[in-house]
């Protein structure tokens, strides 16, 4: 098995059991996130410490494989982490699927977030891969109205 297809076994694993795929309880903050494209639906819900940092995150939503995936992968990749820390990740993440150089966060690490990059050969994709994060970033952000790819 290739690398391409372990990256393609770990979508399909995210997508039919998703991380974190649950209603929070006790969230302190909220948002939600839509893709008019393809109609992709995503809530996060996020329980922050006293400083920011991500305790417990949760999302809820409908959509297509590669969104659901994001939404699970990128659950599990902030957990514990700073909103400087999401934010160096997601600006590392984003430049990779839209395949734009980052060159202030060179040294961040994707993980598992890796097996995604692949989006950036089918444009309309970048859009379900990214749902999440910007969602992610409303809720950080307190933004109190629903964000689209748009």
């Amino acid at each position: 098995m290739d690398l391409r297809e372990l990256y393609q076994e770990l979508i399909l694993d995210h997508n039919r059991n998703p991380r974190n795929r649950r209603h929070l309880e006790k969230a302190s903050r909220i948002a939600m996130g839509y893709n008019p494209l393809c109609g992709d639906k995503v809530t996060i819900e996020l329980l922050l410490d006293s400083q920011g940092s991500i305790l417990d995150i949760a999302f809820e939503g409908s959509g297509c494989a590669i969104s659901t995936a994001s939404a699970s992968l990128m659950t599990e990749a902030v957990k514990g982490k700073t909103p400087k820390q999401i934010e160096a990740i997601f600006e590392k993440f984003h430049s990779e699927v839209t395949d734009q150089p980052c060159p202030k966060h060179q040294d961040v690490e994707l993980g598992k977030l890796v097996a995604l990059i692949g989006v950036k050969k089918y444009p309309a994709r970048v859009k379900c891969a990214t749902l999440a994060w910007h969602t992610l970033k409303a809720a950080l952000d307190q933004v109190g109205e629903t964000v689209t790819t748009e």
